[in-house]
């Protein structure tokens, strides 16, 4: 979404969504459907110039979704019925907001302001401003199969590090603490100098600060110059597809060599997780599932308060 009129659409909640650019540089979101019969107005990424045209009956909307032209629709090129009016017949807005290059959106219109949504993770980052980096690599996992759930719930406790990632990693398990800022969720570990100075060749040792924002947002931040977004978007129950962008602080020098060696490690410790995350996937159609499981008072404790996000996000569905 660089220019004015790049136009993606995106799935959000099992919903059609297009986010575009507009002429006053502003991104803006919304369902991806016609006002005349429904029809799905964007089914690739691109460039649609000034307006978004409906292939179907050529109603033209403007980039902030206001319907311009409604051709032949009262009879003559130009008219209109008379208790037609284009303004009330728009694009349906989507709530939308932008931090740093991710783009957010909402279905519910009712939502909290984005600004007191962010707060939390605002305030594990501290001094650390995310517009100090840029994107310099991204690795494409494809489908996990795996619900996106159990991705979330694997990055966000400490636990399982010393055992899953024990050659891609020197973070002892012992140094980490779980993170619980309301709806931001994760863990952290603080690593001395010469822990780091020892860390293994080619493994992740480094102080790191691994945080989420609920549902489905993952940042972490690796010291001294580098910082991690992924994003799990699930394609049904089972399946989930996962994408990494690698971001290097403005001021750090990556050589291209640099950049794969990052790329490799990443790629391997997500590997690591996605296998675990699979067999997990697998264990819960097990009879024994249904009894749940239990959680280590100690380093689930952010675990559960994610699954309590989840068990209230969906109970009002189940109450109708």
């Amino acid at each position: 979404l660089a220019d004015s009129g790049d136009v993606v659409p995106v799935s959000v909640g099992g919903q059609s969504v297009l986010l575009v650019r507009d002429e006053a540089n502003e991104i803006n979101a919304f369902y991806n459907v016609c006002r005349h019969r429904n029809l799905q107005l964007i089914d690739e990424t691109g460039n649609c110039g000034r307006l978004i045209r409906c292939p179907y009956h050529s109603w033209s909307y403007d980039l902030c979704g206001n319907l311009k032209n409604a051709p032949y629709f009262g009879g003559e090129a130009n008219a209109l019925p008379p208790d037609f009016q284009l303004q009330d017949h728009g694009l349906m807005p989507v709530k939308c907001a932008v931090w740093h290059d991710w783009v957010f959106v909402n279905l519910d219109a009712e939502a909290p302001e984005f600004e007191n949504f962010l707060q939390p993770i605002l305030n594990q980052l501290g001094d650390n401003d995310v517009a100090d980096y840029q994107p310099v690599a991204t690795i494409e996992f494809g489908e996990v199969k795996s619900n996106w759930k159990l991705l979330m719930e694997n990055f966000i406790e400490p636990y399982h590090v010393q055992f899953v990632h024990k050659t891609t990693t020197s973070q002892p398990l012992q140094d980490h603490y779980p993170i619980i800022d309301e709806h931001c969720l994760g863990s952290a570990v603080d690593l001395s100098e010469d822990q780091v100075a020892s860390a293994g060749e080619g493994t992740l040792g480094v102080t790191s600060h691994y945080l989420t924002l609920f549902p489905n947002f993952v940042l972490g931040t690796y010291q001294p110059d580098q910082l991690g977004v992924h994003l799990n978007i699930p394609l049904s129950a089972g399946v989930t597809v996962q994408r990494r962008v690698i971001y290097a602080h403005k001021d750090a020098v990556y050589s291209e060599q640099k950049i794969q060696q990052i790329k490799d490690l990443w790629h391997s410790v997500h590997l690591e997780d996605h296998a675990i995350c699979e067999r997990l996937q697998a264990g819960r159609h097990s009879a024994m599932a249904a009894q749940g499981g239990v959680l280590s008072p100690h380093w689930e404790t952010s675990v559960r308060v994610f699954q309590e996000l989840v068990a209230d996000a969906v109970r009002p569905s189940l109450q109708k």
